[in-house]
């Protein structure tokens, strides 16, 4: 009886120690860790507009779809204010596509172009700044 109490604190311990997370470092450039990030900005402005609830509804949904597998998840960010609570937003809004392969990314949209562009103005008067970017490195805080 004491031995199977003993292996069951083991057990428990093992346990415990194995799902404990600590903060992580994932290098995303290492073989098979590969992501990139396709980063949509939309600037601020005088005069300019846009309407978040179709954007994350209807238009990032969309787009999502084009890509198919190669999407890893997306983000989308709304603006509130500048570097101080006071400052103007730089940005009213921002999307971001993380995908494994850039080359597919390119070919998803540009046979989708039209339905994209043509969504615009569905949402926006902004002309959206796009940058592509390579994921170095992905860190978590797990602290609590």
């Amino acid at each position: 009886m004491r031995i199977k109490i003993k292996l069951l604190l083991v057990s428990a311990a093992l346990a415990g120690f194995v799902s404990c997370k600590t903060s992580q470092l994932i290098h995303a450039s290492t073989p098979g860790n590969e992501m990139f990030k396709v980063t949509v900005l939309y600037p601020n402005g005088e005069g300019k507009t846009f309407d978040m609830n179709y954007y994350e509804t209807k238009h990032m949904p969309m787009v999502a779809g084009f890509l198919g597998e190669n999407l890893k998840f997306y983000e989308i960010d709304k603006g509130i204010s500048g570097r101080t609570p006071s400052d103007k937003v730089p940005f009213l809004a921002v999307g971001y596509f993380y995908v494994k392969d850039v080359a597919a990314y390119g070919k998803a949209i540009g046979a989708n172009r039209d339905a994209v562009v043509n969504d615009f103005k569905n949402y926006t008067n902004i002309q959206p700044v796009i940058q592509i970017s390579e994921v170095k490195q992905l860190g978590f805080n797990n602290a609590k």
